[in-house]
């Protein structure tokens, strides 16, 4: 989708903006000038997605002008790309935080539970995320290319440390990793369906730690090592 022109006036101020020495720390001010656009874009990026999102949209959200959001972010792909990079960062944290050194079981429950909670207190940056992927990630492939796969590929080693030790039942470390993506995330992205679903008398914050115990029992009883015949 094209980008509404500017008129002379948002022009002018836009480009003079833009000469400003990029060099210099941002103020408190302008910190909070840019945490305030994000917040706005967030909002509108997980309702309309980037290509129904526009400038204009976010900086209403925002409650400034197109100029003054434009000091700060150029384009409104600059905005989600800091979005996107950001969010990958505190998405990644639960699975960084597996400790090789740890008991499987307990990092593994830690691991489905802390996703859990995201899907709980980060609804937004879910389905933000959840757009991108089904898009095809035209704006964050470098990031789930690189960063992404080479912490999947750690803990994955991970995993299979532990399976050989004899401390889970084999499987493949990839899919077990993706299954408690999807099942966990499930809660964010789907979260009308499973309140719709579920009623009133189970749709409320109870459905994730309910969630939480039944995900245990599956991925957990599925991984337990059986006897040897």
């Amino acid at each position: 989708m094209p980008f509404p022109k500017l008129n002379a006036a948002e022009a002018t101020e836009a480009s003079g903006a833009r000469q400003k020495d990029e060099n210099r720390p941002l103020t408190r001010i302008q910190r909070e000038k840019q945490d305030i656009i994000l917040e706005a874009a967030l909002e509108v990026f997980s309702l309309h997605g980037f290509r129904g999102a526009t400038i204009d949209q976010i900086a209403a959200q925002a409650g400034m002008s197109k100029p003054n959001l434009l000091y700060y972010f150029p384009r409104k792909e600059d905005i989600h790309r800091r979005l996107m990079s950001e969010l990958l960062v505190t998405w990644l944290a639960p699975l960084r935080e597996m400790d090789e050194n740890g008991d499987p079981f307990p990092e593994i429950r830690s691991y489905i539970r802390r996703k859990l909670e995201m899907a709980r207190d980060f609804p937004r940056e879910s389905r933000l995320f959840a757009n991108e992927m089904l898009q095809g990630a035209p704006r964050i492939r470098e990031m789930i290319e690189v960063d992404l796969k080479a912490l999947v590929d750690e803990k994955a080693k991970v995993l299979l440390t532990w399976m050989d030790q004899g401390k889970l039942a084999r499987t493949d470390p990839y899919h077990l990793i993706f299954s408690i993506w999807a099942t966990t995330q499930h809660y964010a992205d789907f979260d009308v369906q499973v309140r719709a679903v579920l009623g009133p008398g189970r749709g409320g914050e109870g459905r994730f730690e309910d969630a939480a115990r039944y995900l245990e029992q599956l991925f957990l009883f599925g991984l337990t090592p059986r006897p040897k015949s």
